[in-house]
């Protein structure tokens, strides 16, 4: 397995007169496809799926999901074949229309289309057999990529370059990202999470693998909830990759940033503070929102 790859960099976001200092860690360049917390998640996952002799992946995901992109070009790369269960039977007939769905079948992958009551029932062990019975034996990889595999990678993402920040900021989804940041992190270091979904339930799924206590959620900048986003990020988004000339996604990082700078506009870090925020990746999903956004007559992401 050839997982192998040099640790992202950090670049400096230029901040005027605002008496601390950012820097944003690019996971999103580790590879044009398999990329940021993704990579991360799935690196371990695919080893013990080779170590236990599988040929097959199959995982759970949305219309627009990073997740299953990730997996059909991870499979694609090593050699496995790849299924993904997708939420939503209306999604079957739109396959070539949706740009996730479309690059995942350009991948090799297949798909199961699933009503989202059904969806509900994916972890049952009623659901998986089925599953088992029409795809035969296959590697689990849960929602979002969040197990205790993926902690381990997301472990990884901060190295001792990284040990003179004050905080470090990512956004959340499933948990497993900011656990693993949690982890690596010094005890001194405040881990900050910037939660796409709404609800506090991310707090029993995060301490389920944290291992310090040196964390909180921030919950005032998801937008309404998972995949919600209004003119004000997207001006966000396009004036962020205007200056910096970094492209955000906007489903997790684009949201996460426009917190942090929020939150440094109010004062919320002590003068001299050093932030370091994480560029999980997820730049695929950028066309999918755009053809959401185009139907509500709504300025288009850059």
């Amino acid at each position: 397995m050839i997982f192998k790859l040099e640790n992202s960099i950090n670049q400096r976001i230029n901040l005027q007169n605002k008496g601390v200092e950012l820097y944003l860690k690019r996971e999103d360049a580790i590879h044009p496809f398999v990329s940021g917390n993704k990579y991360r998640k799935l690196k371990y996952n695919l080893q013990e799926a080779e170590k236990q002799g599988f040929k097959t992946l199959l995982t759970f995901g949305g219309a627009f999901s990073n997740h299953i992109a990730a997996v059909a070009a991870a499979g694609a790369l090593f050699g496995f074949k790849t299924i993904g269960v997708i939420r939503g039977e209306e999604l079957e007939p739109e396959i070539d229309n949706n740009p996730t769905l479309n690059f995942a079948k350009q991948h090799g992958m297949a798909f199961k289309f699933v009503s989202r009551t059904n969806y509900r029932q994916k972890g049952t062990p009623e659901f998986l057999d089925q599953l088992k019975k029409e795809f035969d034996e296959f590697y689990l990889v849960p929602e979002g990529g969040t197990n205790t595999l993926a902690v381990k990678g997301c472990e990884e993402i901060l190295t001792e370059d990284d040990k003179t920040f004050d905080f470090v900021c990512t956004a959340v989804g499933t948990g497993g990202t900011i656990s693993g940041l949690i982890n690596c992190s010094k005890p001194r270091q405040q881990v900050l999470g910037f939660p796409a979904l709404k609800g506090d339930f991310l707090q029993i799924d995060i301490s389920k693998f944290a291992k310090q206590s040196n964390w909180e959620l921030i919950t005032d900048y998801h937008f309404g909830g998972y995949a919600k986003i209004n003119e004000e990020l997207v001006t966000f988004i396009n004036q962020f990759k205007a200056d910096y000339n970094i492209p955000l996604d906007p489903v997790y990082t684009g949201k996460m940033l426009f917190g942090v700078f929020d939150l440094i506009e109010k004062g919320y870090f002590p003068k001299g503070s050093r932030i370091l925020a994480i560029h999980t990746g997820g730049l695929q999903g950028i066309s999918g929102m755009n053809a959401l956004l185009k139907k509500k007559n709504l300025p288009l992401i850059a």
